[in-house]
């Protein structure tokens, strides 16, 4: 009952011994993830100490190099905590080992940088998953977070979330909290990230316990609009959307690198009737998105 990631997923954390990478990777255990270990290479080696989800203390050993990491523990996941400028070096010596799902939760990379190590994981041979960068991960309910997300917000359901906005994310999350979520992703608001509204769609029409999707996009670019078109020819799932930023003043940035308005191109106006064209029911706020999204879980 997800995408992407479950109960047995094992996690190394890019970053393990820092700040970020510290706290939450006891609020990842908290959440009952299977963290085996982390890469810090100046700290190779040594443990770090944590508590699991039922309490118990934990001693998550440092490796060298996510290859020893994954060699050592079987991981199949890593989660990147590293400061911008390191970033992309962290994501192709991920990329390097073909390890699964790569979620890089980093603000700020590069564009140049991030465009690189995409490119790199498409030249061999999209092996790796990559989430992010600037997002806050993704998670299954009940059984693994890889990310920031607050997994205390909701339990497991019938709704698949993909958004680009991370607070947008926990708040639907919340209000549609006695529901429940199959998977909820935070792909990120830069011009260029991993993982697209398209590919969560498609892995959310796929999942047979996912039942209806909500899809969270913002102003800029045309994401939205080619996830409309792809909604209207794949999907056959009930989608609910809503699209941040309707009242945001053309030609100007708004938080997210990738949230600028040119022209009536990138709209929450032109992406919203794209995505109604769709038959993708689009709410105004949040809540009455919230709102749209029950109506449609009862109706089913």
């Amino acid at each position: 009952m997800s995408i992407y990631l479950n109960k047995d997923s094992k996690v190394i954390v890019q970053g393990i011994t820092g700040g970020e990478g510290t706290k939450h990777t006891a609020l990842m255990l908290k959440a009952g993830t299977n963290v085996v270990g982390g890469v810090n290479a100046r700290k190779a080696g040594t443990t770090v100490s944590h508590t699991d989800a039922a309490g118990n203390p934990v001693e998550l050993p440092v490796f060298a190099s996510v290859a020893e990491a994954i060699a050592a523990t079987g991981a199949d996941v890593s989660i990147a905590f590293v400061p911008p400028a390191f970033t992309k070096d962290a994501m192709v010596e991920a990329i390097d080992t073909d390890i699964p799902l790569l979620v890089v939760i980093t603000e700020g990379v590069p564009v140049g940088d991030t465009a690189e190590a995409w490119a790199y994981a498409k030249s061999r041979g999209n092996k790796t998953r990559i989430i992010g960068p600037n997002c806050p991960g993704i998670i299954t309910p009940g059984e693994a977070l890889v990310g920031i997300t607050p997994a205390n917000i909701t339990g497991k359901g019938p709704i698949g979330l993909v958004s680009k906005s991370g607070t947008l994310t926990y708040q639907m999350m919340f209000e549609l909290r006695d529901l429940g979520f199959s998977t909820a992703i935070g792909i990120g608001g830069d011009p260029i990230i991993g993982t697209t509204h398209i590919d969560a769609l498609e892995a959310f029409e796929a999942d047979p316990e996912t039942k209806a999707i909500v899809m969270i996009g913002e102003i800029g670019g045309d994401a939205e609009e080619r996830a409309a078109e792809y909604i209207k020819a794949h999907v056959t799932k009930p989608v609910v959307g809503y699209v941040a930023g309707f009242t945001a003043p053309e030609g100007k940035t708004m938080g997210h690198a990738g949230a600028i308005v040119s022209g009536s191109a990138g709209t929450a106006q032109a992406k919203k009737e794209a995505l109604e064209a769709a038959g993708v029911r689009v709410g105004k706020t949040p809540s009455e998105t919230a709102a749209l999204m029950r109506e449609i879980i009862e109706a089913l």
